[in-house]
């Protein structure tokens, strides 16, 4: 393995890590936002975490993630590998679970609560089930 490979998949890893930390975060903050009464000080601060969260860390880190697994995945020849199918599609779903996370965040900046602190703890163990599936795939190659 090339030490450019090796590189490759350090930075892979890393942004993967700062993508899901916002992953794992933002539907925390949001049962906590909701759970507060709107235009009330603390409703903004969650406002201005949420928004920080999304656009400095998680979205950039999963745009890093998505680049760089594309880089490895052809430099490493595994667009043919079941593996890999499965845990692309893993992160195809991921990546819709950030697209709605961006809604929530959008709807809430807005004041608008259309969703209970319920249904944002049940969306908190989505990103959780799909990290256990991609890390199995990518470790253990089952097929």
């Amino acid at each position: 393995m090339t030490s450019s490979i090796l590189w490759l998949k350090a930075l892979h890893i890393m942004a993967f890590a700062a993508w899901m930390s916002g992953m794992w975060y933002l539907p925390r903050l949001m049962v906590y936002h909701v759970g507060v009464p709107v235009a009330s000080e603390t409703s903004e601060t969650f406002k201005v975490m949420e928004r920080r969260l999304l656009k400095a860390i998680a979205t950039p880190a999963m745009l890093v993630t998505i680049a760089v697994g594309l880089w490895l995945a052809t430099a490493q020849g595994q667009w043919r590998d079941g593996w890999f199918h499965g845990k692309l599609l893993l992160v195809l779903a991921m990546m819709a679970v950030h697209g709605l996370l961006a809604r929530h965040v959008r709807e809430l900046a807005a004041d608008r609560r259309e969703r209970s602190g319920r249904y944002f703890r049940f969306l908190n163990e989505v990103p959780t089930v799909l990290f256990v599936g991609i890390v199995l795939l990518v470790v253990l190659k089952p097929f």
